[in-house]
């Protein structure tokens, strides 16, 4: 019980944790472009990302699922209940939100100082760079929220990783197990080291980010 209990901790800060990491990775960049950059559609972009941030995660389960599977385009990766597979679920959940929050971030940043900063001189480059430290702050919080919505994931990963003991079972596909079975208890415990790794993570992100602003 305590060697499967670790088992399925430790898959779950991997799984969430790689996931956010992905998904920061590309999303932060993508967010800071479309926050500083005025054109034509930016505000059909804007609705469509904020309109992801609630995207059913069974739905983009199903999705992956079909195109993982063995009849499906990606079939030949043999992706499909793997611990990838939920990676992969995971960071198409979480990128909308980054890619959001960076983006309202940026965008109410670089209003306040793009003019200043080239009164006083600085290119296009040093521009940004300025804006991008500026809203910091902002973009520590859409990572904190991007893990929060990861970890606590659960339909999604559920279709693509079958949560499978000892291989892609997580605490929030453990607890659902837990919960079918009456063992409302252990399914309660497991639910409580879930609230402890988000709260240690965001202690972490909250101390980090009040540097950042005492920066």
């Amino acid at each position: 019980m305590e060697s499967d209990l670790l088992d399925v901790t430790f898959l779950s800060i991997l799984v969430s944790g790689s996931a956010t990491l992905i998904a920061s990775a590309i999303a932060i960049p993508l967010g800071c472009f479309l926050g500083m950059r005025k054109f034509r559609g930016k505000e059909i972009v804007r609705t469509v990302t904020y309109t992801l941030y609630g995207f059913p995660p069974v739905v983009a389960g199903l999705v992956l699922y079909i195109l993982l599977s063995s009849s499906g385009p990606l079939g030949s990766l043999q992706l499909l209940f793997t611990p990838a597979a939920m990676v992969l679920a995971q960071t198409l959940l979480v990128m909308p939100i980054v890619v959001g929050l960076t983006m309202s971030a940026v965008s109410t940043t670089s209003r306040d100082y793009t003019e200043t900063a080239f009164v006083l001189g600085a290119d296009g480059w040093r521009t940004a760079r300025t804006v991008i430290h500026e809203a910091r702050v902002g973009i520590i919080s859409a990572v904190m929220i991007g893990f929060g919505r990861a970890l606590a994931e659960v339909g999604a990963v559920i279709l693509v990783g079958g949560n499978i003991q000892w291989h892609t079972r997580v605490l929030t596909t453990a607890i659902v197990l837990e919960t079918r079975e009456g063992d409302f208890g252990y399914g309660l415990a497991l639910g409580a080291i879930l609230l402890a790794i988000g709260m240690v993570f965001f202690y972490l992100m909250k101390r980090y980010q009040d540097k950042g602003m005492l920066a």
